[in-house]
């Protein structure tokens, strides 16, 4: 199957950030898996928080129909009695197949004051046409014991904000989290001025390929890796 991550900056202008979105996930080929960054559509807006529901509840119905032959994962600004959250939702044949609020909000720059946090036992593995996905949002990478939950997964998405002071702890992360759980990761961060980018597509072996240039990094697959290397290397992980 086809990995793709997309990597491009948010703008204020949030329906040109989803025309940007759109146009780049409809590059993508059928049947492959797309991530985007964490909060594409608005970033931290938080003098913006209402506009940037309305642009995530339009998206919504835009993406089911785009992921009728294609999966699609990002996360988006949710609001509930007025307590705003960032949650990422994953689209497979038309439908929404699954949510999960960030539970770790980053404290640097006020995540905490703005967002509720969800719950620790969303973090965990789904099914995806046979597929194990699982998913840490962006600063979620940073805590250990996260890792043990997604053990057995065959894919860990990371749609991330991940700022530039910290680009190789991104890069360190990532490639760490594919050579502990045997798995593919796939990480998306924002190609915002200071952010990070450091996008990826890690094997379970841990063999990486990134590029801070482009938008769309796609690469192929072959999910009898994650079978050979967990025979190869036997941590107990099936």
């Amino acid at each position: 199957m086809d990995l793709v991550s997309l990597q491009f900056k948010t703008t204020d202008n949030f329906q040109d950030n989803l025309d940007k979105l759109v146009s780049l996930i409809k590059e993508a080929p059928s049947g492959a898996f797309v991530l985007a960054p964490e909060l594409c559509l608005n970033g931290y807006a938080y003098d913006a928080l209402d506009e940037a529901v309305t642009i995530s509840k339009k998206a919504i119905e835009i993406l089911k129909k785009l992921s009728m032959n294609k999966t699609i994962a990002l996360t988006l600004t949710q609001e509930e009695n007025k307590n705003y959250t960032n949650i990422l939702f994953i689209f497979n044949k038309g439908d929404i197949v699954h949510t999960q609020k960030k539970v770790e909000l980053f404290v640097l720059n006020d995540e905490k004051k703005h967002f509720t946090a969800g719950n620790k036992e969303d973090i965990k593995i789904i099914e995806i046409d046979g597929l194990k996905v699982a998913s840490l949002i962006c600063f979620e990478l940073r805590f250990i014991d996260f890792w043990k939950k997604l053990q057995g997964a065959d894919l860990i998405l990371i749609p991330a904000m991940w700022g530039f002071p910290r680009k190789e702890n991104f890069e360190t992360l990532t490639q760490a989290l594919a050579v502990a759980n045997q798995c593919f990761v796939l990480a998306s961060d924002s190609a915002n001025d200071d952010m990070a980018k450091s996008s990826g597509i890690i094997t379970p072996f841990g063999d990486t390929y990134r590029d801070d240039k482009k938008e769309f990094l796609m690469q192929k697959i072959d999910l009898n890796e994650i079978k050979k290397m967990r025979r190869y290397m036997n941590v107990g992980i099936k």
